[in-house]
C-alpha cells in the first residue's frame, strides 16, 4: 500500500481552500500557494512513478475500510504516467498567467484534484464523483474570461457534461445491480459469473461509455468543446485541451480492459463494432469541421474530435500493439495539444491574433513561436519522428495484425486520419511560413509581380507604381513603423514560451523514446489482453 495514492489527491484539494482565502487579501501570496501546491503534486506524482518502478502496482483504501465500500486507491505504470502527465500540465498551463482573480485558484486545484482522482481510483462510483469536481471546476474556470461568448460555452458544457455525469451514473447503478459492489477489481471478478451477455451488464458499459464519450467529446457528441476551448481564458483552455479528454479516455480504457475485460468484448462483438465505426465518423467530422474552421482554437478543438476518434478505433481492436498506439496517441495528443493551446493563448494576448488570416507570416513575426507551432501540428499529422507517429504507426501494425475486416478498416481509419490532419494543419503551416503578415515589405518574387502588374496597368492607361518599382511612399511609411522588413514582432509572454518550447522539445523526444515509453506501459496492456 502507499499512502501516495491519497496525497496525490488530498494535497490539492485541501489546498484548495487557501487561494480562496488569501486572494482577496493578496493576490501574490494566493498564487505563491498555488504554485507551492503544484510543486508539491509534481514530487508526489514522481515519488508515485517511483514507487510503481521499484515495488510495482500499490493500492490504498482510505480509512482501511474495506474497498467494496470505501475509497479505494490503485496505482500502476500507467496510472503513473497520467498522473505525472496531470501534474506537469496544471503546472505549465498555470504558468500561462491569467487566472490569478477571484477563486480562480482554488478550482485549479480543484481541476487538478479531480483529475487525479480519477486516473488514481479504483472504484466506479467515486470515478464519477472525481469527474464532477473537476467538471464543475471546469465549467467555472471557463466562465471566469467573464464575457458573453464564455458564459454561454460555459452554460452550454455545465449541461452537456451534466448529461454525460448523468448517463455515466446511471451505468455505474445497472453494474452495481448486476454485480452487488462498485470497487473495480470486484465488478472484474464477479462480471463472468453474472455472464457478460447479461442485459444489466451491457447496458451498465453502454451507459458509462456514452457518458465518457461526452468528455471525450466524440461526434457528435463534442458540441461543447469548440466553444468552451474557444472562449475559456488562455490557461484554462491549455488545461482542457492537455488533459479534459485524455482524462476521460483513459479513464474509458480501464473501464474496458480493467474492469469489464477483454472477455467481455469478445461476447459482445457488437460493441467493437460500433466503437470502430464511432471513431470513422469522430474522425471524419471532426477533420472536415477542422478544415473550414477559420478561428485557430475551434480548428484545434474541431482536430481533437477527430484524434480522439482514433483513439475510440484503437481501444476496439484489442491487441496489444492496437491498446499501446492508444495509449501512445492519448499522451501524444494531450502534449501537442496542450502546447497548441499555449501559443494560440499567447498570440492571442500579445497581438489578438485568433484566425488564420491573422497568423499569416508569423514565421517571420514569431519565428520561435512559429517553429514550435509547425513541430506540434507535425504531431498531430503523425509524422516522424514525432510521438504523434509512434501511435499512429502502433495503431495501424495493430490493425493489421488483427488481419479481420475491422482491422483492416482500423488501419484504412488511420491512413485516413493523416489525411485530413495533414490539410487543416497544412492550412495553418502555409499561412504561417507562406502568407504575407500585415505591414510586410513584398519580397523579390512579390516586388516583381508588382512591377509587372503596374507595367500593365501604365499601358492600359491605369496608375503606374511608384518610380523605384517597391512599394508606395505610403507603403514604405507603413513599413518603417515596423522592424526592418516592415513587420511588427510578436513577443508572447516569457512563461507561455517557455512552456511551449517544453511541449515541443516533447513530442520529439516523446517520439525518440516511444520504444521506451511502450515498454514502460507493457506490463499493463499484457495484463490486461
Amino acid at each position: 500500500m502507499s499512502v501516495l495514492l491519497a496525497l496525490l489527491v488530498a494535497v490539492p484539494l485541501l489546498a484548495a481552500v487557501l487561494p480562496l482565502f488569501l486572494a482577496p487579501w493578496n493576490r501574490r501570496v494566493a498564487r505563491g500557494v498555488v504554485l507551492a501546491a503544484l510543486l508539491a503534486q509534481i514530487a508526489l506524482a514522481g515519488g508515485l512513478a517511483w514507487r510503481v518502478l521499484t515495488g510495482g502496482a500499490t493500492t490504498y483504501v482510505i480509512g482501511a475500510i474495506p474497498a467494496s465500500f470505501g475509497i479505494g486507491l490503485a496505482g500502476d505504470r500507467l496510472t503513473a504516467v497520467l498522473v505525472v502527465l496531470v501534474a506537469l500540465a496544471g503546472l505549465g498551463a498555470y504558468l500561462v498567467g491569467g487566472i490569478d482573480r477571484g477563486p480562480a485558484g482554488s478550482l485549479w486545484l480543484l481541476l487538478v484534484a479531480g483529475l487525479t482522482g480519477v486516473v488514481v481510483t479504483a472504484d466506479v462510483f467515486n470515478l464519477y464523483v472525481f469527474l464532477e469536481i473537476s467538471g464543475l471546476a471546469a465549467y467555472a474556470l471557463v466562465a471566469s474570461a467573464r464575457d458573453v461568448d464564455a458564459a454561454v460555452a460555459a452554460f452550454t458544457y455545465l449541461l452537456v457534461g451534466t448529461v454525460g455525469a448523468t448517463l455515466y451514473l446511471l451505468g455505474v447503478g445497472y453494474v452495481f445491480v448486476a454485480t452487488g459492489t462498485l470497487a473495480m477489481a470486484d465488478i472484474a471478478v464477479a462480471l463472468p459469473t453474472v455472464g457478460y451477455d447479461s442485459t444489466l451488464v451491457i447496458a451498465g458499459f453502454v451507459l458509462m461509455a456514452v457518458g465518457l464519450s461526452v468528455k471525450l467529446a466524440l461526434f457528435p457528441l463534442h458540441s461543447w468543446k469548440p466553444a468552451a476551448y474557444a472562449s475559456a481564458p488562455p490557461a484554462v483552455a491549455a488545461m482542457l485541451a492537455a488533459l479534459g479528454s485524455t482524462v476521460a479516455g483513459y479513464a474509458l480504457l480501464r473501464l474496458t480492459y480493467g474492469v469489464f475485460g477483454v472477455a467481455f468484448l469478445g461476447a459482445v462483438p457488437t460493441v467493437q463494432v460500433l466503437l470502430v465505426v464511432g471513431g470513422l465518423v469522430s474522425v471524419v467530422a471532426g477533420g472536415v469541421l477542422a478544415l473550414r474552421a477559420t478561428d485557430v482554437r475551434r480548428l484545434l478543438a474541431y482536430s481533437s474530435v477527430s484524434q480522439f476518434g482514433l483513439f475510440a478505433v484503437g481501444l476496439a481492436l484489442a491487441t496489444p500493439l492496437a491498446v499501446a498506439g492508444a495509449l501512445v496517441t492519448l499522451v501524444g495528443h494531450a502534449v501537442a495539444k496542450g502546447g497548441l493551446f499555449v501559443a494560440a493563448g499567447a498570440l492571442a494576448r500579445a497581438g489578438d491574433l485568433r484566425t488564420l488570416d491573422d497568423y499569416a507570416g508569423l514565421g517571420r513575426r514569431a519565428p520561435v513561436v512559429a517553429g514550435a507551432i509547425a513541430l506540434l501540428g507535425t504531431s498531430l499529422v503523425g509524422l516522424p519522428p514525432t510521438v504523434g507517429f509512434a501511435g499512429k504507426y502502433l495503431l495501424a501494425l495493430g490493425g493489421l495484425e488483427q488481419g479481420s475486416a475491422l482491422g483492416l478498416l482500423s488501419a484504412g481509419i488511420v491512413v485516413l486520419s493523416t489525411l485530413l490532419s495533414l490539410a487543416y494543419v497544412g492550412r495553418l503551416v502555409e499561412r504561417l511560413y507562406l502568407g504575407s503578415p500585415p505591414g510586410a515589405t513584398p519580397t523579390e518574387s512579390e516586388s516583381a509581380t508588382d512591377r509587372r502588374e503596374g507595367a500593365d496597368a501604365a499601358t492600359d492607361g491605369g496608375v503606374s507604381p511608384s518610380a523605384d518599382g517597391g512599394v508606395s511612399d505610403t507603403d514604405a511609411d507603413a513599413s518603417q513603423a515596423g522592424g526592418d522588413d516592415g513587420v511588427d514582432p510578436i513577443s508572447p509572454a516569457t512563461p507561455a514560451l517557455v512552456v511551449l518550447v517544453v511541449a515541443a522539445v516533447l513530442v520529439l523526444a516523446l517520439g525518440l523514446g516511444s520504444s521506451a515509453l511502450t515498454d514502460w506501459l507493457a506490463p499493463v496492456v499484457e495484463g490486461w489482453l
